[in-house]
């Protein structure tokens, strides 16, 4: 007889969580990081829930966490978090010529919301020199009402978004001052504030890597789309590199949006 569901959309994909990358993406990769002028410069990450599949393809380290869930049996071990991500990350980097950042890992491993603080001078800028966190209820309770989530498109196939890399040290150094920006944001709970710094990642993005979003394999017109929402809203991002989704950050309802649950230290 075939099994029963057991009623949890966990037991269908897995308890391993998800994470959003905000501002500061791609300070976490050593080719990057080694040419900063003022380290250490950080980026965002932000914990999920497991409360729903998303979209492959699209920025939400999921590359990683179909990794993690053959490693860890489709759950978070309960050992030192720092040591998962180290485990993490060797097992889905073997032999890969263009490693995921560390990014990745420590988003899906760590509770709540991250500044993660890249210094090529620790560990060739593989693994942070810091990681700083708060999983105060009220901040997780904030970032759900303010950062709305629009889906664009996966990356294409046949994408790659390093074709070009114009590694301009003062570029560099932005990227890694809009991460600190961002996280310094979410803790003051300041909408344009945090808005501001994700319209400055993109930039430098835009700068450092244009390929992120202007590429022959992209037929959507991600540089409109998101243009018309930063002109209308706070800021806008894109979820990845090549499309995903589109993160707008609003105090009023976005139409077409949806939300998510912030994952904190102590709750599931």
């Amino acid at each position: 007889m075939p099994k029963k569901p057991s009623g949890k959309l966990t037991g269908v994909i897995g308890e391993i969580p998800y994470r959003i990358a905000l501002a500061g993406g791609w300070i976490d990769q050593p080719f990057v990081s080694r040419l900063n002028p003022t380290p250490p410069g950080s980026m965002v990450v932000i914990a999920l829930q497991t409360t729903f599949w998303w979209m492959e393809r699209a920025g939400m380290a999921t590359g990683t966490r179909n990794v993690a869930m053959k490693l860890w049996n489709g759950r978070l071990p309960h050992r030192d978090p720092a040591a998962l991500v180290e485990e993490l990350y060797a097992e889905e980097n073997k032999g890969k010529s263009e490693p995921s950042g560390s990014q990745d890992m420590i988003g899906l491993i760590y509770p709540g919301v991250n500044r993660l603080d890249y210094d090529f001078a620790h560990k060739g800028g593989i693994f942070p020199v810091h990681i700083e966190s708060c999983n105060d209820p009220k901040v997780a309770r904030w970032l759900e009402k303010v950062i709305h989530i629009l889906p664009v498109a996966p990356r294409p196939e046949g994408y790659n978004p390093l074709g070009v890399k114009n590694l301009d040290r003062k570029w560099i150094q932005r990227l890694g001052q809009s991460g600190r920006d961002c996280y310094d944001a979410i803790l003051a709970r300041d909408v344009k504030a945090l808005g501001a710094s994700l319209n400055e990642c993109m930039a430098c993005w835009a700068a450092l890597l244009p390929h992120t979003v202007r590429h022959p394999t992209i037929t959507t017109d991600l540089v409109g789309i998101m243009r018309h929402y930063q002109s209308r809203y706070p800021g806008a991002m894109y979820s990845g590199c090549g499309g995903g989704y589109l993160y707008v950050v609003s105090e009023e309802p976005m139409p077409g949006a949806f939300n998510v649950n912030v994952r904190i230290a102590g709750k599931s």
